[in-house]
């Protein structure tokens, strides 16, 4: 059997009962290791699994599959992920290759930040398709995850943003090389995130197409979710780019229309943010910005201080411009 665990957002002891029941009848235990990371290393992970750990790399992953299904027809072979294994990484490919051996799976879930980043408040049915969000090069700035986060915002959806992991990644002379030397890991921050989103706001006014998001957009920066120093910021565009959320793994999450409790919540996190004032209220009425075509202006809310409550309409909605 091959069985694929789950290890949750924070540290050894975040994995299930039954996973570590699993591992410790396991012949072999692989730790998949380049798509997530745990606020732990791979020696703490052993001490309380009471197991040794196989790193598994991309390479291994995607290019010796057979080295890790070796020998699971006929005893247990664990690979471990960080998160959910079919979280915001699946390994589908691994899956499928099992099967054609003739090799039986399980799936032994856990906490994924897909779920996980319900913990800012924002409803999870609220969220749109999630993007990634990759390191820029001086001659590679991709701009796709801008249009995503544009179609979920016309739907008045939330977007989680997955920042980029570089973790074994080899510099274009090594690689063209041959040579087995590879880069300092290094993970995208949500000031990052949030500097690259500004720069193709900014191309995109230049050229004059209607934008999906401004500067003073709300936006969540979530770091190191799950673990006991888990921080969460709550503000405009412009002040992520500025925020330090300390080290990773970072995620960020760029706010649709919000509802009343979930604007109770950001005040949560908002701190001091003056980026939280740009909300307006909607309803069937009135729109996020400017006019609607009747005439009636938006409902400016005086940021996250006031909630309107009206006897026929109930709770108005917001949304960040």
């Amino acid at each position: 059997m091959l069985y694929f665990i789950g290890l949750g957002l924070g540290d050894a002891k975040d994995i299930t009962v039954k996973g570590l029941e699993i591992i410790k009848g396991c012949s072999r235990v692989y730790l998949e290791a380049y798509t997530s990371i745990l606020t732990v290393g791979k020696e703490a992970l052993e001490e309380y699994y009471g197991r040794e750990l196989l790193l598994a790399d991309r390479d291994m992953v995607e290019q010796e599959a057979d080295e890790i299904l070796k020998g699971a027809d006929v005893s247990d072979v664990a690979f471990l992920v960080v998160g959910d294994p079919f979280g915001a990484t699946t390994h589908s490919d691994l899956v499928l290759r099992a099967v054609n051996a003739g090799i039986h799976y399980r799936v032994i879930h856990n906490a994924s930040i897909m779920n996980a980043v319900g913990c800012c408040g924002l409803q999870l049915y609220n969220f749109g398709e999630t993007v990634s969000i990759v390191f820029w090069t001086d001659t590679w700035k991709p701009e796709s995850f801008y249009d995503k986060i544009k179609r979920n915002r016309d739907m008045g959806m939330h977007t989680l943003c997955l920042l980029d992991i570089k973790v074994k990644e080899q510099s274009m002379e090594n690689l063209m090389r041959g040579r087995k030397i590879y880069e300092p890991p290094r993970f995208m921050t949500v000031a990052q995130a949030a500097e690259q989103l500004l720069e193709i706001v900014q191309n995109r006014r230049d050229r004059g197409e209607e934008l999906a998001i401004t500067e003073e957009t709300v936006c969540v920066g979530l770091a190191r979710v799950g673990a006991e120093d888990q921080a969460i910021r709550a503000g405009s565009l412009r002040e992520m780019a500025s925020c330090d959320l300390g080290g990773p793994l970072h995620s960020m999450i760029v706010s649709g229309h919000l509802h009343p409790l979930e604007v109770d919540m950001l005040k949560l996190f908002s701190g001091c943010s003056e980026g939280l004032k740009s909300l307006k209220m909607t309803d069937s009425s009135t729109v996020h910005a400017g006019s609607s075509p009747s005439g009636q202006q938006a409902i400016t809310s005086g940021g996250l201080c006031e909630l309107k409550y009206s006897s026929t309409r109930g709770f108005k909605d917001f949304m960040a411009e």
